[in-house]
């Protein structure tokens, strides 16, 4: 097998990957043409079918496991497969946990870390509203310790939503110990808490695709009314701590341009906004210049939308 992260420009594959998506185009002469995500655990690649009448292409759809013969090229700094002849995988001819992208990191020792960030919440009713989220549901946990944190743009590998999660708790508690105003109880709470949406709004590997419910209402609304869910099971819960909590949530993206239904009104909302984008932001770069390595391009990888920049490595 030819794992997508060790492709090289230049030359010529015969493997098995999962069919993720698979779209028709138009080219600007009106021909039809194929664009097709293939992925396997190391990642996603762009595939373009330019001559779906060939005898060698054969009948399949997303998300098929296939078997493809395909020149590998480099387009705007990432690996583009352009495929010669793609069939319908037969069983035994692949192992699905090849192609489940997963996290380098061990979910297990991952867990933990959440535990000891739930440990260290000393506020009774922020305390007890993380042991509800985390330790009560038992098919929750599971869920969140092996879904992604998106479809596409970041961490969107089995275990993605955990480490996302862990890395955004991680730096609001260093902004707590640089801004010792902000309450640190509110703000590792809501950082522990503001994508559990997720759980809901994207479905299980392999589609890891949008939920109906997802696209209806998205995972920062579910995830508030997840948790005025679980307020309202404790008892004397402080109205206006749940508001402040809840605000976090729907405060999270920052601007109503990038689904927030709430602006950060809280400097623990601020907090949460800028810990959200800087973990994602920096994971988009890392995945962008590991794909770019592994391809041998060291130079300028072109526009890059989710970052609004052409972009390239730092030198050595």
């Amino acid at each position: 097998m030819k794992y997508i992260n060790t492709l090289q420009e230049n030359t010529r594959i015969s493997s098995v990957y999962l069919c993720r998506s698979k779209s028709t185009h138009l080219t600007k002469t009106g021909k039809e043409y194929e664009s097709l995500t293939l992925q396997d655990r190391t990642g996603t690649a762009d595939a373009k079918i330019w001559d779906p009448g060939n005898p060698g292409i054969g009948d399949f759809d997303a998300p098929d496991y296939v078997a493809v013969d395909a020149d590998v090229q480099v387009f705007n700094g990432n690996i583009q497969l352009i495929i010669r002849r793609i069939r319908r995988a037969e069983p035994g001819e692949y192992a699905p946990e090849d192609y489940l992208p997963v996290s380098e990191r061990s979910r297990e020792v991952m867990f933990q870390e959440l535990k000891a960030a739930v440990a260290s919440v000393k506020d009774p009713f922020y305390a007890e509203v993380l042991k509800k989220v985390f330790f009560t549901d038992v098919e929750f946990t599971k869920r969140f310790c092996a879904r992604s944190a998106a479809k596409s743009v970041h961490h969107s590998f089995v275990g993605g939503l955990l480490e996302h999660t862990l890395s955004v708790t991680k730096l609001c508690d260093y902004y707590c110990s640089a801004y010792p105003i902000l309450n640190r109880d509110l703000l590792i709470t809501a950082a522990l808490c503001h994508d559990i949406g997720k759980v809901q709004e994207l479905s299980a590997f392999p589609e890891n695709e949008y939920t109906d419910e997802g696209q209806l209402l998205g995972h920062i609304v579910m995830g508030s009314e997840m948790l005025a869910k679980i307020i309202s099971e404790i008892p004397d819960y402080p109205p206006r701590k749940a508001a402040e909590l809840r605000h976090c949530i729907l405060a999270h993206h920052g601007e109503y341009e990038f689904g927030s239904p709430k602006k950060p009104a809280l400097m623990e909302a601020m907090a949460l906004n800028m810990a959200d984008n800087t973990d994602a932001k920096m994971e988009i770069f890392k995945e962008l210049l590991t794909n770019a390595g592994t391809a041998g391009n060291n130079g300028w990888l072109g526009f890059q939308r989710f970052l609004d920049s052409n972009v390239r490595r730092a030198s050595e």
